[in-house]
C-alpha cells in the first residue's frame, strides 16, 4: 500500500497525503480534503477514536475469526463501507473525473465483498452518472443525495427508480454547504415531514446520513428511515463539534436496535472500525483513505486496502476473543474520555 500512497501524492495537489491523515496539516483548506475553519471537528474526529482503547483477552476457543457482516439484507466481508465524495478534481486536486473515480470504487469493493456509497453534486449527472455505474453491477452500492429542494429531489428519484440500487443515503448534513446552498436547485434543511415524503417515493431503503444528537436519532426514527450515519460530514461543515464517536453509544441506546446505525469520521483501521462495532455501530464509513487508495491504486487500490481493515479488524477481534461480529461488545474497550 506504501507503493500506493506514493502514487496518490503525485497526482494529488490539494491534499497532501499524510502519512497519518489526522487533520492537521490541511485545517481550513476547502475546497481541499481539510475539516472546516480552524479544522478542529475533524482533528478531534481522530483524536478521540485514540482515546478507546482495546481490552486484549486471548482466553477464547481456537476456532475460525468471521468479520463478516451484513448491511439490510446484504451480506458483507466485513461492516466497512466506502464513504461518498465527489469532486476529486476540486477537493484532492487529482486529475480524475468523477466518473473514473465511481467506477474504481464501485468495482473495487464489489471485489473485496462490500459496497460503496457513491456521490452527487450541483449538476445532476454527478448523481445519475454515479447511479448508472450502480445499476450496471447489478444494484451493487448505495446511491447518496443531497438535502435538495423539491425539484432537485424529484429529478433524481425519477432516476432512481430507474435503476437497480440497494439502497438511497441523503446526507442531511450537506444543507449549509455555501456552494450547494446558493445553487439552481439549492439544498436546504429537512423536516421529519420531508424525509418521511422522501420515504414514502422509494422502493429502497433510506439511509439518513449526518445525526449527531439522541434528538437527531429520534427524528430520523419519526421519518420512517431505514439506518442512519452518524456524521460530521468528516468535520467539513461546522468548526467546534463534537466528534464522531464522542455520541455514538448515547445515540446506539436511543435508536435501541430499532434501525441500522452506521458511523464514519476519522476512522482508518480495523481497529477504528473494531471501536465503533463495540459502542454499538452496526457499520463503519470511510472516505479520505479509501479515496486515496483508488486514486493511486485503481479499484485493485480500493479492494487491497479493505482487505488490510478486513485483516485489522480479524486480528483485533483475535486478540480480543471474538469469533463473529455479534461477539465485539462493549465490554471489549475502554473509553478514556
Amino acid at each position: 500500500m506504501d507503493e500506493v500512497r506514493e502514487k496518490a501524492k503525485a497526482l494529488c495537489t490539494r491534499c497532501r497525503v499524510c502519512p497519518v491523515c489526522n487533520g492537521l496539516a490541511c485545517k481550513g483548506e476547502i475546497p481541499g480534503m481539510g475539516g472546516k475553519d480552524s479544522g478542529s471537528t475533524f482533528i478531534r474526529n481522530v483524536e478521540k477514536l485514540r482515546e478507546v482503547k482495546i481490552n486484549l483477552d486471548v482466553i477464547a476457543e481456537n476456532r475460525e475469526v468471521d468479520p463478516s457482516s451484513f448491511l439490510f439484507e446484504t451480506r458483507v466481508s466485513c461492516p466497512v463501507y466506502l464513504a461518498p465524495i465527489a469532486g476529486i478534481t476540486n477537493n484532492y486536486g487529482a486529475p480524475i473525473s468523477d466518473e473514473e473515480y465511481t467506477r474504481r470504487t464501485l468495482e473495487g469493493c464489489q471485489a473485496a465483498g462490500t459496497l460503496a456509497f457513491t456521490g452527487d453534486g450541483v449538476k445532476p449527472e454527478m448523481f445519475t452518472g454515479p447511479l448508472e455505474e450502480i445499476d450496471r453491477l447489478g444494484g451493487w452500492g448505495i446511491a447518496t443525495m443531497k438535502p435538495w429542494q423539491k425539484p432537485g429531489i424529484e429529478l433524481r428519484i425519477d432516476a432512481l427508480r430507474q435503476k437497480k440500487v440497494l439502497a438511497l443515503a441523503t446526507d442531511i448534513d450537506s444543507a449549509g454547504l455555501p456552494l450547494l446552498r446558493h445553487s439552481a436547485i439549492p439544498v436546504e434543511n429537512k423536516s421529519v415531514e420531508q424525509l418521511k415524503e422522501l420515504k414514502q417515493m422509494l422502493n429502497v431503503p433510506l439511509i439518513i446520513k449526518g445525526i449527531m444528537t439522541e434528538a437527531g436519532a429520534l427524528k430520523a426514527l419519526q421519518a420512517k428511515a431505514d439506518a442512519i450515519v452518524v456524521s460530521n460530514h468528516g468535520g467539513r461543515v461546522q468548526d467546534e463539534g463534537l466528534a464522531t464517536i464522542e455520541v455514538l453509544e448515547s445515540i446506539v441506546k436511543t435508536v435501541d436496535h430499532r434501525m441500522t446505525v452506521l458511523i464514519d469520521g476519522g476512522f482508518r483501521t480495523g481497529v477504528d472500525v473494531f471501536k465503533a462495532l463495540a459502542l454499538g455501530a452496526d457499520g463503519v464509513l470511510i472516505g479520505r483513505p479509501l479515496g486515496l487508495a483508488a486514486i493511486g491504486g485503481g479499484k485493485e487500490g480500493v479492494t487491497e486496502a479493505i482487505k488490510t481493515i478486513r485483516e485489522e479488524l480479524r486480528q483485533t477481534m483475535i486478540m480480543t476473543g471474538c469469533h463473529t461480529i455479534h461477539e465485539i461488545t462493549r465490554d471489549k474497550v475502554t473509553v478514556c474520555f
